[in-house]
């Protein structure tokens, strides 16, 4: 199968996975008996899978921010294309600076050398517009060699107020990155430990992580966690259903969503008539567990113009 990549600042790269084979013996004739795989840790309560569909939204993806009505509107328009679909969003609150550092998009105090802030807060408006629309967020961090726990405490002590707020995501792309977008895996531990950092919070929320391999996933911790695909440079949308499809399938039943209108699609994409409805509409009926569907804001513009 063909390893897909994805950047949120669309920069290519090298195949950065390497495949390691361990060899043991033993020197001893009795058999040794096979290890059992770990299995998934189930979700304690299975929610009901309502659909969200909406857009990610960064700093640095946009250009120009048109402001908060146009994203309000943007959302309304993307949710009905999908019957029984409410509007969610991805909020990027923490960009990735370089040198293992994120910038938080609000005023934060912390003694951490990796999180810096800005003197204002550039969410709350958009965020309350939010609230009284019926909106559903994920506050969003690209996280660098910063403590998780703290960002964790940072953002939502910042947020938790809002009821559009459901949770917390992580950019695995650049979890402990060493300036590439590829990230670090997460492990099973650090993803239970994150899921109960956020759930102090609001027992109700969850975690998202995002990438393009199932590889940078925990092994088996699956417990209040969405997986995220942000796969991109598909020859086809038949090749963008393959690599999706076989995502929702490593991690069912588990929810999954999906990001999709980047650019390094475009030359098939733009084909369609309906691009963010289409596509999500044949993800949304071939992938049971599909419980998210993004449309990236770096072409927000062209689908959905101010």
């Amino acid at each position: 199968m063909v390893v897909m990549r994805s950047s949120n600042r669309n920069r290519n790269y090298l195949p950065f996975l390497i495949t390691i084979i361990l060899y043991g013996c033993t020197a001893t004739a009795t058999p040794i008996p096979p290890t059992s795989t770990p299995q998934p840790t189930p979700t304690n309560t299975p929610e009901p899978l309502t659909l969200g569909a909406g857009f990610r939204f960064s700093t640095y993806g946009i250009g120009s921010n048109p402001g908060p009505d146009y994203w309000a509107s943007v959302g309304q328009q993307m949710s009905a294309k999908f019957a029984g679909a409410h509007p969610e969003a991805i909020w990027i609150v923490g960009n990735f600076m370089g040198d293992g550092k994120t910038y938080l998009s609000f005023n934060a105090e912390t003694d951490d050398p990796n999180i810096t802030s800005g003197y204002v807060d550039m969410n709350a408006q958009t965020l309350d517009l939010f609230d009284q629309n019926g909106f559903k967020v994920w506050l969003q961090v690209e996280p660098g060699h910063a403590d998780m726990l703290t960002l964790i405490d940072l953002v939502l002590n910042q947020y938790k107020h809002h009821p559009s707020i459901i949770g917390f995501g992580v950019d695995v792309e650049w979890y402990k990155s060493d300036g590439s977008p590829v990230g670090t895996p997460i492990t099973d531990e650090e993803a239970q430990a994150w899921v109960n950092a956020i759930r102090a919070h609001n027992p109700n929320y969850r975690l998202f992580l995002k990438h393009w391999e199932t590889d940078f996933m925990p092994p088996t911790y699956r417990d209040g966690i969405v997986f995220i695909n942000d796969s991109q440079q598909f020859e086809s949308f038949e090749h963008l259903m393959e690599d999706f499809t076989a995502w929702g399938e490593y991690f069912s039943p588990a929810s999954v969503g999906y990001q999709y209108g980047y650019p390094a699609d475009k030359a098939w994409w733009q084909e369609l008539q309906d691009p963010p409805g289409e596509i999500g509409t044949r993800l949304v009926e071939t992938i049971p567990n599909t419980a998210s569907l993004f449309w990236v804001d770096f072409t927000i513009k062209e689908i959905f113009p101010p």
